[in-house]
């Protein structure tokens, strides 16, 4: 199977590299073969790579910049996915597709489900959920994969900032009303390759008794204060030299953006689970593995 990956530059994209290798014939797809924002060459360039399976995991993902590039972030969260979509469906070429808890609005503290109604804050959240929508109009076999509180040992994201932050300062002050799952781009990976491994001769079938829908995020829950204390802590517990002596935790409406995040930002995976028979890790356990490979790079500082 030719599995074709976007975004391999970026933190899913790279470990699904590791995590399908040997698994399937991998075609990469960085933005110079495959450029979403210049929707007009998405096809010609599918033509030429001829994969079996594409899976998208590239998007816009600045959040608060969104809020000012609307039309850089609907191009590509929006629109590429339906030019994908549509050259996959003339091809019945199955389509796995990364979107965000941020369709929702964040009410409550119930875990969502897929079938819960959207209600996105924000342009980054609105731009993934019109992506979603120009999917199921290509009416092809696709998965939309919806995540939260992606991170990883490489990249920027949370950890890194937080890991930054701690050996430059004292005190941290981070937001404690946001409750989610922070998820490994490793868990993500891992799971789509466990996915595609298992049902790779069905995969149609799986994906519309999955509703084209479903939630992947690592099991449990915590605050983003919660994430960072795990995070100083498992630091410190590795040796790397930090400063941060208290993690102070502060409302929303202390720590301002332009773009508003949704307070609840839990995830049901009781579809994964059953469609597809996939278990993730708890996020403290694939967090754990994540400080390994952080606090190695950051060891050779302490010296």
């Amino acid at each position: 199977m030719r599995v074709l990956v976007t975004g391999v530059t970026g933190q899913v994209g790279g470990a699904l590299l590791t995590a399908l290798d040997g698994k399937a014939d991998v075609v990469p797809a960085p933005r110079a073969v495959l450029d979403l924002a210049q929707g007009q060459m998405i096809a010609s360039a599918l033509d030429r790579m001829a994969p079996d399976l594409i899976i998208n995991p590239a998007a816009y993902t600045a959040v608060d910049r969104a809020e000012d590039e609307r039309d850089l972030a609907y191009r590509i969260n929006g629109e590429a996915p339906g030019h994908i979509a549509s050259w996959a469906a003339r091809r019945n070429v199955p389509l796995i597709h990364l979107s965000t808890d941020y369709v929702y609005d964040g009410a409550g503290e119930r875990a969502w489900r897929e079938d819960d109604i959207t209600g996105p804050l924000g342009v980054y959240g609105a731009s993934k959920l019109a992506g979603e929508d120009a999917i199921r109009a290509a009416k092809g076999p696709h998965l939309i994969i919806r995540t939260s509180w992606v991170y990883a040992a490489k990249g920027t994201n949370f950890l890194r900032t937080i890991a930054r932050l701690a050996a430059e300062r004292p005190e941290l002050r981070i937001v404690a009303d946001q409750v989610g799952a922070p998820t490994s781009a490793q868990v993500i990976a891992d799971s789509i390759a466990t996915l595609v491994a298992k049902h790779a001769s069905d995969l149609p079938r799986r994906f519309a008794a999955a509703d084209g829908l479903v939630h992947l995020a690592a099991a449990g829950e915590t605050s983003w204060h919660g994430f960072a204390t795990a995070i100083v802590d498992g630091l410190r517990a590795r040796g790397a030299p930090l400063k941060a002596q208290s993690i102070v935790p502060i409302r929303t409406e202390d720590y301002p953006t332009k773009a508003k995040r949704p307070a609840n930002s839990r995830l049901d995976l009781t579809r994964l689970q059953r469609v597809f028979g996939v278990t993730t890790p708890h996020w403290s356990q694939a967090l754990a593995a994540e400080l390994d490979v952080l606090a190695r790079e950051l060891a050779p500082q302490a010296g």
